[in-house]
């Protein structure tokens, strides 16, 4: 989404609200990394447990006790390695995996009463610091003169083509956009992974060799499901959630309302925060870390009033507790049980947004109460959910791949349908739209192909 046509009849809509400092301040990483001698004190409170329940926690399987114990006597390199060899993209994870609903809350000090081990800081401690000045930790084996093509270079795409170039095979990854890194560089908040952290993680990855990348190449524009699967051995399918849901509700295409994914992507492209504008009256509507995000975000733009609504309570939002907290903490304010019956504008701008109240019926079904409230608005978030756009796997209208619940179905080991096609990541049905969940499905369907090839 661009930004120029922000300010058109919206006086209350501008850029630069904030000086120069403190834009740097709010982008800027949310949470300060441990210094050495945190992160030892840290480190020497782990038990060291035997099949360490943090471990069957981590969707990734890192040997948590393993690196933690490297931590601890100084080994550095060997924690980051450690971490690498189950999770490629262990950096980025360190800083936005919900490892307080994961690895941290399967942390045995919890069950004594205690806090838990702060797991990602310490992932995060290794990986910034024990790979300096290091070559890549890890080799490419003899080559098979396989050829794979992997379409999608986010989470779960690059995780698929590190670990099969690591396996030998030559890798072509097909990324739509102009950058490689999905999600990790377009859809989570600045303050989660600052200082183009995505991009110099992209890069780190590509030091295997063996990739070869397309660019600006999307499935179903510039190539087909077909084309590859005459071209390449194998198809490695990691498309993401192309689409943004919609509010279904009048008003819902006036100016000023605004789909969070895109304005995100808006801010973390951005070369300069001060020329990104926006309203003093912020509403955003939707209940997951997305939603969280934009809102925590417009707030640190110069915001002056942001609400985030959500038509359930706190426990079925999809946003953890954690994130809940962060927002409120940083000044947004989040009402629940409440979901829009109408945006209302005046020249064709958004200026408020009525609300309708909500409950449960006596079977458990979501209702609405009749009373109605507004919140003034100039300008209106919607970040509800994303979904699957299957268009690029038809031939003739009809889908070549089996899906389940709008999505890939896959299996297991990621195998789709169609031959000599794999998948993962959250364009596949079944899990929980997590970067670290992507990246273990890359990894195992990696495997899964090369056992095939090498048949």
């Amino acid at each position: 989404m661009g930004t120029s046509n922000l300010t058109k009849d919206s006086p209350d809509i501008s850029a630069g609200r904030l000086d120069l400092s403190e834009y740097a301040i709010n982008f800027d990483d949310a949470v300060p990394p441990l210094n050495p001698q945190t992160a030892r004190v840290e480190a020497n409170r782990c038990y060291f447990c035997y099949n360490a329940p943090c471990m069957t926690a981590c969707p990734t399987g890192i040997d948590i006790p393993g690196f933690i114990k490297k931590i601890a006597t100084d080994n550095l390199t060997g924690a980051a390695v450690r971490i690498l060899e189950q999770n490629i993209l262990g950096g980025s994870c360190a800083r936005d995996c919900p490892t307080e609903i994961l690895c941290e809350q399967a942390c045995v000090r919890n069950a004594e009463g205690e806090s838990p081990i702060t797991i990602g800081s310490l992932q995060r401690y290794a990986m910034d610091n024990g790979l300096d000045g290091m070559p890549h930790p890890f080799t490419r084996a003899e080559t098979t003169g396989k050829r794979v093509a992997v379409v999608g270079g986010g989470p779960a795409g690059l995780a698929c083509a590190h670990r099969l170039a690591m396996l030998g095979h030559e890798v072509t990854i097909f990324e739509a956009r102009e950058k490689l890194g999905g999600l990790n560089e377009y859809g989570v908040a600045e303050y989660k992974l600052a200082n183009d952290f995505a991009a110099r993680e992209v890069a780190f990855i590509m030091e295997i060799g063996g990739i070869e990348v397309k660019l600006g190449t999307a499935l179903g524009r510039d190539v087909t499901l077909a084309g590859l699967r005459a071209e390449y051995d194998a198809i490695f399918l990691g498309l993401g959630l192309g689409a943004v849901k919609a509010l279904d509700c009048e008003g819902e295409t006036l100016e000023g309302v605004y789909n969070a994914v895109d304005y995100i992507a808006s801010i973390r492209q951005a070369e300069d925060f001060a020329l990104l504008p926006i309203g003093r009256r912020i509403v955003v509507i939707g209940g997951g870390n997305t939603a969280i995000d934009i809102a925590v975000q417009a707030k640190r733009l110069g915001a002056e009033d942001v609400t985030l609504v959500y038509r359930r309570d706190a426990e079925a939002m999809s946003a953890t507790d954690h994130e809940q907290e962060f927002a409120q903490t940083n000044g947004v304010t989040i009402k629940y049980w409440s979901r829009p019956l109408r945006i209302e504008g005046v020249n064709d701008h958004v200026t408020k947004v009525v609300f309708e109240h909500t409950g449960l019926d006596t079977n458990g079904k979501l209702v609405g109460t009749g009373r109605e409230f507004v919140i003034e608005a100039d300008m209106v978030f919607k970040a509800i959910g994303q979904s699957f756009v299957a268009d690029p796997l038809k031939d003739s209208e009809q889908s070549l791949l089996e899906l389940s619940q709008g999505r890939i179905k896959a299996d297991d080991e990621g195998r789709t349908s169609l031959g000599g096609v794999w998948a993962g990541g959250d364009c596949v049905a079944g899990g929980q739209d997590l970067t670290v969940e992507s990246v273990q499905a890359g990894k195992i369907a990696a495997h899964s192909i090369d056992r095939v090839l090498r048949k």
